[in-house]
């Protein structure tokens, strides 16, 4: 007997992955003030897996509310290289800015996943993925950036790993899912640890 599961997330790619793996939910974004978030977090000197984290449980926490009974999923990705976090580029010289910063250096994606049911965390985890990026020219990234387009601006890295983006990298460590922002086989072993879903 499987339980109601609940996608607290507006993102197509986490529904996508959801529908894929054949799981049957309801998504309803959060109502929370990510950035506002953030910047406490970043403020305390927060390592950016707890950002990831903690906004992932404020997402889990604030769609209980509307699903009593239901297990709800909350996830966030963060950026990394060392201390830095990064946004998603604003403009394409903010863009262009972001790349070069990552030329041949190895950045981190840390995507926090949490379940809650009833204002209660029951499970978390954040998986992270290493990401190498090779030496950058600035005549490259322009053409890059040319042809990938307003796209750029739609991620945090720049890049979809999946198109165009997947020209900027020397090396990749870390899973599929974890890259685009929901590392489905803990989330998936621990729903049915839960009961959630069919084991």
């Amino acid at each position: 007997m499987t339980q109601q599961l609940v996608l607290a997330s507006s993102s197509p790619f986490r529904r996508m992955l959801m529908q894929n793996a054949g799981l049957s939910f309801e998504a309803r974004a959060a109502e929370i003030d990510e950035r506002s978030i953030e910047a406490s977090l970043e403020e305390g000197h927060a390592a950016p897996h707890i950002v990831a984290l903690e906004l992932a449980r404020a997402k889990a926490l604030d769609v209980c509310r509307h699903f009593p009974g239901a297990f709800v999923i909350g996830s966030d990705q963060t950026m990394s290289l060392g201390e830095r976090v990064y946004h998603k580029p604003r403009t394409r010289i903010e863009a262009h800015e972001n790349l070069m910063s990552l030329s041949a250096k190895t950045h981190h994606l840390n995507s926090g996943v949490v379940i809650a049911k009833d204002g209660e965390v029951v499970w978390q985890t954040v998986a992270t993925a290493a990401l190498s990026v090779r030496a950058l020219s600035d005549a490259f990234v322009e053409d890059y950036l040319d042809q990938a387009g307003d796209a750029v601006l739609l991620s945090v890295g720049a890049y979809q790993l999946e198109g165009l983006g997947i020209q900027l990298f020397t090396a990749i460590d870390g899973d599929y899912f974890t890259i685009l922002g929901l590392p489905m086989l803990p989330l998936l072993q621990a729903l049915r640890e839960l009961g959630a879903i069919n084991g």
